[in-house]
């Protein structure tokens, strides 16, 4: 039997099979830790990679269509311009009606690749507007588009042209 006085160390003292299994759940702890952070790394770097060969490709595909959608919007141009010609004659007429389905068969195949025209109504506004020229009027409020002097488009949300248009200004004081 023991005296009161003295204590039991050993229970106090892990034993080595505990000092190893705590030292090991400890290292296995680290370890998942470790591999979690990576894992997580690993998934933040694909994210990464994913958006920036999205944005590699949209940015490919506006340079390859641009230059094709320029001249297409030239066509629509010219096509702008033989409406606006006067018209006397049926013969005039017949050839008028059918550049007019022409126009409005290629818009209706620039909506389909996603290309919209630019509203050219209301306030002027510089993200979507260029202001060819500015009369003054006193009908309308400044900054008001009064005339459309050549259209603009936008593809996907993108200003490929702005619209050219001519603004109102403030009648000049007496």
């Amino acid at each position: 039997m023991k005296p009161l006085d003295e204590t039991d160390d050993t229970a106090a003292e892990p034993q080595p099979a505990e000092t190893s299994a705590t030292a090991k759940i400890a290292e296995l702890e680290a370890r998942c830790a470790d591999l979690n952070a990576r894992w997580l790394r690993s998934q933040a770097d694909f994210q990464n990679a994913r958006r920036r060969a999205q944005q590699e490709l949209e940015g490919a595909l506006q340079r390859t269509l641009q230059p094709l959608l320029d001249e297409l919007f030239l066509v629509a141009d010219y096509l702008d311009l033989a409406l606006a010609a006067p018209v006397t004659t049926p013969e005039g007429k017949n050839l008028a009606a059918g550049v007019q389905l022409t126009r409005a068969k290629l818009v209706q195949a620039l909506e389909l690749a996603d290309v919209r025209l630019i509203p050219t109504t209301g306030a002027f506004d510089p993200a979507q507007h260029e202001a060819a020229e500015g009369r003054p009027s006193r009908e309308h409020a400044p900054g008001t588009i009064l005339a459309t002097v050549r259209p603009g488009y936008t593809w996907q949300g993108r200003i490929l042209r702005p619209a050219r248009v001519v603004v109102a200004e403030a009648p000049p004081t007496e």
